[in-house]
């Protein structure tokens, strides 16, 4: 979040922070597997820092477009108001910003999901990854379904999680289904 703040809200930081996170973003992350294997060894390290990685890239892309999204009126206001610039960030570029954050997190959710599995795939003594495996060495292709079918409980109960977060933290804005006939 730090680094969208950075780049959305000045040239330099642009500069300084989009290139660099654009070229690790086009990195295929599961293909780091095996180097995080070795630098940080077998066990939940490279599991939680693979899953932040993964989580990294759509919250920042979808923060970075709302700041730069922003209504330079708003900013011109703020200006007129005498807020600060610390003030302008709290009060207009986070709220202003929050409904792209709050999608590219759901995104992230999704991606997070794929990042564990394939990490509990490769690199676990445990988990569902881990069991779905052996399951197809042993050719049990129910055990591997059931295993889908967990990580799409899962997945799904996480994304109603943010679309809650979503609705609470937005309620301020007009529901666009409100107006609708079934």
């Amino acid at each position: 979040m730090a680094l969208a703040l950075i780049s959305g809200l000045s040239r330099i930081g642009e500069d300084v922070v989009d290139a660099p996170l654009q070229v690790l973003r086009t990195l295929p992350a599961l293909a780091l597997v095996p180097l995080f294997i070795l630098w940080f060894g077998i066990g939940e390290t490279p599991k939680v820092l693979l899953v932040a990685l993964g989580a990294t890239f759509p919250i920042y892309l979808n923060l970075h477009k709302g700041i730069r999204s922003i209504d330079p009126k708003l900013v011109e206001m703020a200006s007129t108001l005498g807020l600060s610039r610390w003030q302008t960030i709290r009060d207009v570029f986070l709220p202003g910003a929050l409904p792209d954050f709050l999608t590219g997190l759901r995104y992230a959710v999704g991606v997070s999901w794929l990042m564990l599995v394939v990490a509990e795939q490769v690199n676990a003594e445990s988990g569902i990854g881990h069991m779905m495996m052996d399951a197809q060495d042993f050719l049990r292709t129910d055990i591997i379904l059931v295993g889908l079918l967990v990580y799409g409980v899962l997945g799904l109960i996480s994304d109603q999680i943010v679309r809650f977060l979503e609705s609470a933290l937005l309620s301020w804005r007009p529901d666009g289904r409100k107006g609708r006939t079934a």
